[in-house]
């Protein structure tokens, strides 16, 4: 029917168009007030930063970034940016200390091995030796190092007429002793007969010496071998020549020794012992310088027996407490 109303279309996207065509362009956006605060803080970081840098090291401060405003408003840095732009500028700061850090500790070091060098020099010197600077002085023998005149020890409690000893004639009688011990007796007096043959026992320790002595030309028959072959000390054998060179007949007579018992140097002992006593057989007259000189003193010493509980004479076991 002509009176019904037909339904209403939709409007299409090309009608929109048309109808937003004929309206006015829409102006820039406008940043907030909160987006403001944030670009002005970010200003006043990077400005109080280059004063602080200013006051430490003295640089010339570098001039403020600004960010220059686009098309849409002003860019908004945002807080990863700002840290990377603080410490961007921290940097220079913290060389500059590293650096004299560094320098401070290097001369440091440096003293430090200049004054060990002084000690190694100081320790590898030889030290001094004490009195290497006095003169040497020599005091001849005999003379007197003060200067004195030598004056004769007079002993104040000495009795009149009575003449005192001093020590110099004590040494010069010792000596005198040992010269007169030394000669041989030129008062010995002994038959040299062929048939002469003078015998006699010696003993030393558990050794024993049967010796006999007749005229010869000096030779010594031990157990049937030379007195160099059973004595092959030398100090044993002048033990042994010295009573016959004390009576100057070492030349004269002839031992001949049978031995037995004993070690070497006590068989030594009893041959002394046993010719000693052979030559007072041949003469009596010899007793007192023999015995002066100790030729006829027989040598009692001997090993001390063993103690029961011990180990020797006197060694004892070992003490455990324990």
């Amino acid at each position: 029917m002509a009176d019904e109303q037909s339904p209403e279309t939709p409007e299409t996207p090309e009608s929109a168009d048309d109808a937003a065509g004929g309206a006015a362009e829409t102006p820039h956006a406008v940043p907030s007030q909160e987006a403001q605060e944030i670009a002005g803080s970010a200003e006043d970081a990077a400005l109080e930063a280059a004063e602080e840098a200013i006051e430490a090291g003295g640089e010339q401060a570098p001039e403020p970034a600004t960010a220059e405003p686009s098309g849409e408003g002003h860019a908004v840095p945002t807080g990863d940016a700002q840290e990377i732009a603080g410490s961007a500028e921290d940097a220079a700061l913290e060389a500059l200390q590293e650096s004299e850090d560094a320098t401070a500790v290097q001369a440091a070091v440096d003293e430090d091995e200049d004054e060990g060098d002084d000690a190694d020099v100081a320790a590898s010197a030889k030290p001094a030796v004490p009195g290497a600077h006095l003169e040497v002085d020599i005091v001849p023998e005999g003379a007197d190092p003060l200067g004195r005149e030598e004056q004769a020890y007079e002993d104040p409690y000495a009795i009149e007429g009575e003449e005192s000893e001093t020590a110099p004639q004590a040494g010069g009688e010792a000596e005198e002793t040992e010269e007169t011990l030394s000669e041989p007796i030129a008062t010995a007096a002994i038959d040299l007969a062929a048939g002469a043959r003078y015998r006699a026992t010696g003993k030393r320790k558990t050794a024993i010496a049967r010796v006999t002595l007749r005229p010869g030309k000096g030779t010594y028959l031990i157990n049937g071998r030379t007195l160099e072959q059973h004595f092959p000390r030398d100090t044993l054998q002048r033990n042994i020549r010295q009573p016959l060179e004390t009576v100057g007949y070492q030349e004269k007579m002839d031992v001949i020794a049978r031995l037995h018992g004993g070690g070497i140097s006590a068989q030594a002992g009893a041959l002394r012992h046993g010719v000693s006593r052979a030559l007072l057989e041949a003469d009596p007259n010899l007793r007192g310088e023999l015995k002066r000189r100790g030729f006829l003193t027989r040598d009692s010493r001997a090993k001390e027996r063993k103690k029961a509980g011990l180990k020797k004479a006197r060694k004892r076991p070992q003490f455990s407490k324990r």
